[in-house]
């Protein structure tokens, strides 16, 4: 890849001035090679094929920040999902494998390790029933691991079984840890449509179709595209569409840039850019202020659909104009406690859960970073999960939940996390009881649109 000059300067500007970033560099890892009989074993080996596989990717990283002028804002690991490595191992074999992710990842100091995750869009194994068992306790006694659960697919239908029960583990998770506002829950996303190669947290994990190791990338940007659109004010809305992709075309060069540079320094492969534009808690880093750059009055408002789609079709446009590589989620992320526009939209009272489960229907991910009260019934955050996976799947798109039920917290406060989680306001969810509904269980049969073979 060649860079012109002109390239180069608009890459300083756009960090200098306007929160350019890449969000993450993910080094992918595959444990399949550690599958043990005995969990100590398979701990030692976790540990080992870890530390050997990530030994230079933190210094790597921050040499290419240095040389490169672009800030990297987190260095992670994805390892395959760990209940494919199950050999009857038991709840506490699956806290021992966790200690051992823990470890590794303290080793390496990375930021987050994904992949304590289970793939049960059609039903459960044993280890995949134990390694969920597990998992609460996982996501409260460690720092840097970050689980998921992938519990429908188009091809699928939805696991009603599964939704259920990561209703509850999420309540679990949120008590175990009731003196940090619940924090462990920001650890655990619920997916329909999991993609393989996501280098975001908390969803990543290492498919079992990546290569041994990878190197994936996940760009962000908010603030360039702010900045493109607030430049276009007399523009209709298919000329600020283009604008917005020959944008995202500069920034997808940039990030695909450092992860090649990165790919070639470790010998690794070079995997995906995901495009997504990823906020901030910062001031003018927000996809709710590019959606009121476009004419919105405050996000929430009617039009703010019709806005984010016209946002993540040009974000895909521009991104696969300028790359060949492009995978994971690649869109719009709309969490609320990492957005100060989506904070101060919840607060006005714009923005609600019925509005963002409307928008999830057109940007990358779904219902992500909401704090709800505290005392939100199970039954009521299954009903939550089952609506957003019904979206993924009758679209035949990634979508996902990441629920906070604050402890002792009720609609109106705020609750605070730190660092890119942000904080935020906790909203309102409907009072009417779905306990029937969800409580048959079963699996929502895949749709139509899954018989294309």
């Amino acid at each position: 890849m060649s860079y012109s000059s002109e390239e180069i300067l608009e890459t300083i500007d756009m960090v200098e001035k306007l929160h350019f970033d890449i969000r993450t560099v993910t080094l992918g890892i595959s444990l399949l090679g550690c599958s043990d009989p005995s969990a100590s074993s398979a701990a030692r080996k976790i540990y080992e094929r870890i530390t050997n596989a990530g030994e230079r990717l933190v210094s790597t990283v921050r040499k290419l920040e240095k040389t490169y002028g672009i800030p990297i804002v987190n260095t992670r690991v994805a390892v395959t999902p760990i209940a494919l490595l199950d050999h009857d191992y038991s709840p506490d074999d699956y806290l021992e494998l966790a200690a051992a992710l823990e470890r590794a990842a303290q080793t390496l100091e990375i930021d987050f390790l994904g992949g304590f995750s289970a793939l049960v869009p059609k039903g459960f194994t044993r280890g995949d029933l134990n390694l969920m068992a597990a998992l609460p306790e996982v996501l409260a006694s460690t720092e840097k691991i970050c689980g998921s659960l992938n519990v429908a697919s188009t091809k699928a239908g939805i696991n009603m079984d599964a939704v259920n029960r990561a209703a509850h583990l999420i309540c679990r998770a949120a008590a175990l840890t009731a003196d940090r506002n619940g924090i462990a829950c920001a650890k655990l996303v619920i997916f329909a449509n999991a993609p393989e190669d996501n280098p975001f947290m908390a969803g990543a994990f290492h498919g079992i179709g990546e290569a041994e190791t990878v190197i994936n990338i996940g760009i962000s940007g908010p603030g360039v595209v702010r900045a493109t659109v607030e430049r276009c004010p007399g523009y209709d809305l298919g000329s600020l569409a283009e604008e917005i992709k020959k944008t995202v075309f500069k920034i997808t060069r940039a990030g695909e840039l450092i992860g090649r540079k990165v790919s070639k320094a470790l010998g690794v492969p070079f995997g995906i850019v995901d495009l997504s534009l990823a906020p901030t808690p910062a001031p003018g880093d927000s996809v709710a202020n590019i959606l009121e750059a476009m004419g919105l009055e405050c996000c929430g408002a009617h039009g703010t659909t019709a806005a984010l789609a016209l946002l993540n079709d040009a974000v895909k446009k521009g991104g696969a104009m300028a790359s060949s590589s492009v995978g994971g989620l690649s869109g719009s992320f709309i969490p609320v406690s990492e957005d100060a526009g989506m904070i101060a939209a919840v607060e006005r009272g714009a923005l609600s859960l019925p509005k963002l489960e409307a928008m999830t229907a057109v940007c990358s991910v779904g219902l992500d970073m909401i704090a709800i009260p505290g005392d939100t019934p199970p039954a009521i955050i299954a009903g939550l999960i089952a609506d957003e996976m019904a979206i993924g799947v009758i679209n035949n798109k990634t979508t996902a939940v990441r629920l906070i039920p604050a402890p002792g917290k009720k609609v109106g406060d705020k609750v605070a996390f730190g660092g890119l989680l942000g904080e935020a306001p906790v909203m309102a969810v409907n009072p009417y009881a779905p306990d029937c509904f969800v409580g048959r269980g079963g699996r929502i049969p895949a749709p139509l649109q899954a018989l294309t073979n």
